[in-house]
């Protein structure tokens, strides 16, 4: 029997259909739907569907594709789209016949419509300079895809966009037998232009790290494309122009108030430097930009997936996932601002399904942290007058740009740190505040996170 899996994020036009539709097969005895945090009904249409339902465990095509790997019970593994409005009635036949007689051990879904922009223009292009062997494959990009579950197992699901011309080259460089099955129409919804362009970044991103990682690739070529993309993923205008004008914005600090305790003490920890980093992370009589930049000396030599590893354990604050979802039914944006850095910060925006972060930004070479430290631009600015840089900076930008008004905008945090931003939006919260002058500077103070949902409505 088969296992169908589908990620999900606002799809409650049609996740009923199909998962009607994959349960009357006789192939099929499982769905399996991962919900990427979605704030309109696609849970509970799909759950009154008879499919399994759980949240993901962080925001992410590839992420919620590997959840549902591990959940499912078969072994055969198909994967469906959950926005697709036409399908031909036997796609299910079609793509797991060849898995089932062992003509194949990887198949993809070939349907009938133009070439999309991102394939035409970066991946087979780019499949033609480096893998040329399966750029013959016409929609190297496509989702829907089916394979042995001990096949998936063993390969690396990249947790955004990149995660299928990624699991294509991968199981082709291991050998694997790649078929592709004409599976008739289908019809997707569209997607904007930027979300094209966060597509076509990360396709890029990971056609290079498997050209690298195959030979194929210099990898002094390979470092700078990824510190390029990098840098420009934190400009101003990048992150300006995910929040849209006039809506009503919600801000966390991380440390504290989204996660249990400080990432920096775990990661000290980890690493064997808490004795260090004790004498600094909270003398109040440094400037604070020494202190931020002194810290991340502290951490010089550590890997880059030492970071992002421990950025993934943290544990989160009890009712964090939930409130963000709620947060955004309600119309809100949902950001991070955190004096933490932003190799971390974006893990737990995406574990928490929150919109975007702000952070610092750390400089790597050859996968270690080289001890200098980015202090974020969103956070300079002549608004705050007693610190060097301040989360209340921020404001000034979003004011710049028209981004968003001051009472349109609210705050959650719990240290020294988030004082002046406590003080200057409306309907603040000190969560769990480690002093009273924390306490004080909020319009409200609490120590349960989800208590912001009784005011900010």
């Amino acid at each position: 029997m088969t296992t169908v899996i589908i990620p999900t994020l606002n799809e409650e036009k049609r996740i009923g259909d199909i998962v009607q539709f994959c349960l009357a097969s006789n192939l099929v005895n499982e769905v399996i739907v991962i919900d990427d945090g979605s704030t309109d009904k696609t849970v509970e249409k799909a759950q009154q569907n008879n499919a399994k339902v759980f949240l993901s465990s962080m925001l992410g095509k590839g992420t919620s594709m590997r959840d549902g790997l591990w959940r499912a019970q078969n072994d055969v593994i198909l994967y469906l789209d959950g926005d697709i409005y036409n399908f031909s009635n036997n796609i299910i036949e079609l793509m797991i016949q060849p898995i089932l007689e062992n003509k194949s051990d990887f198949v993809k879904g070939r349907f009938h419509r133009t070439a999309g922009r991102v394939t035409a223009l970066t991946a087979r292009p780019m499949l033609k300079a480096f893998f040329p062997e399966i750029a013959k494959i016409e929609q190297p990009l496509g989702g829907i895809i089916a394979a042995k579950k001990e096949l998936l197992k063993n390969i690396y699901f990249e947790p955004d966009y990149g995660v299928d011309i990624g699991l294509l080259i991968d199981i082709w460089q291991l050998g694997g037998r790649i078929q592709e099955v004409d599976i008739g129409f289908v019809e997707h919804n569209q997607q904007s232009l930027h979300q094209l362009s966060h597509m076509s970044t990360q396709i890029v991103r990971v056609i290079l790290e498997r050209a690298s990682r195959y030979k194929k690739l210099d990898s002094v070529h390979l470092e700078n494309s990824f510190e390029i993309q990098r840098t420009q993923f934190l400009q101003m205008e990048v992150i300006l122009n995910r929040i849209q004008p006039n809506k009503k914005l919600a801000l966390f600090d991380m440390d504290g108030t989204l996660i249990e305790g400080r990432y920096i003490e775990r990661l000290a920890r980890f690493a064997n430097r808490s004795d260090q980093l004790k004498k600094l992370l909270d003398n109040q009589e440094m400037n604070s930009t020494d202190r931020t930049k002194r810290i991340a000396k502290i951490l010089t030599g550590i890997t880059k997936s030492d970071f992002e590893k421990i950025a993934h354990i943290v544990p989160l604050a009890e009712e964090a996932q939930n409130v963000v979802i709620e947060l955004k039914k309600r119309g809100y944006v949902v950001g991070i601002i955190t004096d933490s850095y932003f190799v971390a910060a974006e893990i737990i925006k995406k574990r928490i399904f929150a919109d975007f972060s702000i952070a610092h930004l750390l400089d790597f070479k050859h996968g270690l942290f080289t001890g200098e430290l980015e202090i974020s631009p969103m956070m300079q600015s002549n608004l705050c007058k007693i610190h060097d840089y301040c989360k209340m900076n921020l404001l000034a930008h979003l004011l710049k740009f028209q981004r968003s008004i001051p009472e349109n905008i609210r705050f959650a945090g719990d240290g020294l740190n988030d004082i002046c931003l406590l003080k200057r939006v409306p309907n603040s919260f000190a969560i769990n505040p480690k002093e009273d002058r924390v306490s004080k500077s909020a319009t409200h103070s609490t120590d349960s996170l989800a208590k912001v949902l009784d005011v900010w409505r």
